[in-house]
Formats: structure tokens, C-alpha cells, sequence
């Protein structure tokens, strides 16, 4: 929240509120663990908080300027962070010292960050208009690409493959081969900045969002990563910039869902197929 503080919804569809993880606005979270969450900060800081009492666990302090970004290959560990001071870090969750892993090389703000499945790599996406792939043991800069106006806004790491999902200010989404950090395909252009993406758990869908104002705009888009690479679907209602689009959970009594956050300060649940809101 914009207060500092960690949420968590309730059984009823409350939300919880806990004691403020951070001194000033959170920028982004991410699930570590089914009971663990991470959390970074306008305030510099990372931290770990408990879904079940709110506190926070952990608190990693090293970035100079704002976190934008936080990741974590799931019930790994090792927690990433992303920071306007153009770098990023890594921490390990049971070490009590500083950072474990430092990785400098971008001339800008690091807006992307996506681990790989198994954390032995890491990708980070920047408004310099590059990609960089890292050796999360080293250190180690292992590919660098640059793309003209490709000013990224969000990676994410398709689960079990090797390939990576990049939105960009340039209104497009591409998915880039790791192996070699090249782009594999660029789905075709929206009429807005795309604002974020996520990938389905089984890696054959992807989603983005756009920016956008008055009612124009502000969608998110379903995308086909495994047969056409088309669109699929879209997802309109906002009437601001959508921030940010997530798949949900699986459950066996409900439809696939997706969500939707908003600069009109709505949450949208989906119906991923129909595109009927919940």
C-alpha cells in the first residue's frame, strides 16, 4: 500500500490490514513462500513479511535510491531487488549480513527483473533500452542486448522454458530465447505503453496491460505464447492506466481468472476465457 503497510484479503473478501512493513510508499511485492512475502519500498528497503501475522521478518537495507522491483523464484531462498539507482541485489533470506550478490552495469533505472525457475539466472530490463542476462553465482554479465526506444516496464520468466516476457514503453511485448538473448517474437503493437506482463503457470499464455485515460486504452491482452502467438482476448473497463495484470490461482471450482489493478484505484477480476469481470 501506498502507506507503507502489507495487506492480506481475509475469507470474507476483507482486508486485512498489518503493521507498515516500510516508512514510505511499497512499489512492488511478490509471494517467496506460501506464508512469505517480499516486499520493496520508496524507502530503499526490502523486506519479509508473514501473510499469516504481518510481521515483518526481514528487512534488507543497501539500495541508495527507491526499490522498483522485487523477485524470487518460488520457494527459493534468494531474493531480488531492483532499485533506481541502477542497480540490482541479491539477498538470501537466512543471511544476516548485507547483500549476497551485486549486479551494476545499467546506465538508468532498472524497471525488469525476472528470475529463472531454478535461480541460477537473472534477467533485468532497464530505461537505458537494454536487457541483460546475469550468472546469479558470479555476478557475471553474461549476454547485454539494446533495442532503440525499447524502454522496458516489466519481465517475467515463462515457468519451465527459456524464454522471458518483456513489455516495453514502446507499446509492444516481446518474448526474448535467454539461451542466447535474442527476441524470438514481438506480438504486434498496441496503441499504448504496455505497463507489465505475467505468464500462465503452464507457460502457454501471457498477459500485458496498457496505459491509457478516459475509458481509451487501459486494457490488458491475453496473448497466445505456444500455437498462433496472437491475441487471444482482451479485458477492458478501466478508465485509467492498468498497473498491473496477474493469472490467479488455479481451483478446481472456478473458471481461470486473471486480475487487474488500475490508476482508477479499482481491482478487476476476470474471467480469463469470456472476459467476463467477477
Amino acid at each position: 500500500r501506498a502507506d507503507g503497510s502489507v495487506g492480506q484479503m481475509g475469507l470474507t473478501g476483507t482486508s486485512q490490514q498489518h503493521s507498515p512493513a516500510h516508512t514510505d510508499a511499497v512499489t512492488s511485492v511478490v509471494a517467496l513462500k506460501p506464508d512469505l512475502c517480499v516486499s520493496g519500498g520508496r524507502d530503499k528497503s526490502v523486506a519479509v513479511s508473514s501473510w499469516r501475522s504481518g510481521i515483518a521478518l526481514r528487512r534488507f537495507i543497501g539500495h541508495e535510491r527507491e526499490v522498483t522491483k522485487v523477485t524470487s523464484a518460488l520457494d527459493s531462498n534468494r531474493v531480488f531487488s531492483a532499485s533506481r539507482d541502477k542497480t540490482v541485489m541479491m539477498w538470501e533470506l537466512h543471511r544476516t549480513s548485507g547483500p549476497s550478490q551485486h549486479f551494476p552495469g545499467h546506465d538508468l533505472v532498472v524497471t525488469g527483473l525476472a528470475v529463472s525457475p531454478d535461480a541460477s539466472q537473472l534477467c533485468t530490463g532497464s530505461r537505458d533500452n537494454t536487457v541483460c542476462k546475469w550468472d546469479t553465482e558470479t555476478g557475471e554479465c553474461l549476454s547485454r542486448a539494446a533495442i532503440s526506444r525499447n524502454l522496458v516496464t516489466h519481465l517475467c520468466w515463462v515457468p519451465g522454458e527459456p524464454y522471458v516476457i518483456q513489455t516495453s514503453e514502446d507499446k509492444t511485448t516481446r518474448v526474448w530465447d535467454s539461451r542466447e538473448l535474442q527476441v524470438a517474437h514481438t506480438f504486434p503493437a498496441k496503441q499504448h505503453i504496455q505497463t507489465c506482463c505475467d505468464v500462465s503457470q503452464d507457460g502457454r499464455y501471457c498477459l500485458s496491460s496498457s496505459s491509457g485515460s478516459a475509458g481509451h486504452g487501459a486494457e490488458a491482452t491475453l496473448w497466445d505464447l505456444r500455437q498462433t502467438r496472437g491475441k487471444v482476448c482482451e479485458y477492458k473497463g478501466h478508465f485509467q492506466t492498468t498497473t498491473s495484470c496477474v493469472f490467479l490461482p488455479r481451483s478446481p471450482t472456478l473458471a481461470p481468472s486473471i486480475a487487474t489493478s488500475s490508476s482508477d484505484s479499482t481491482v478487476k477480476v476476470w474471467d480469463q476465457d469470456t472476459a467476463g469481470r467477477g
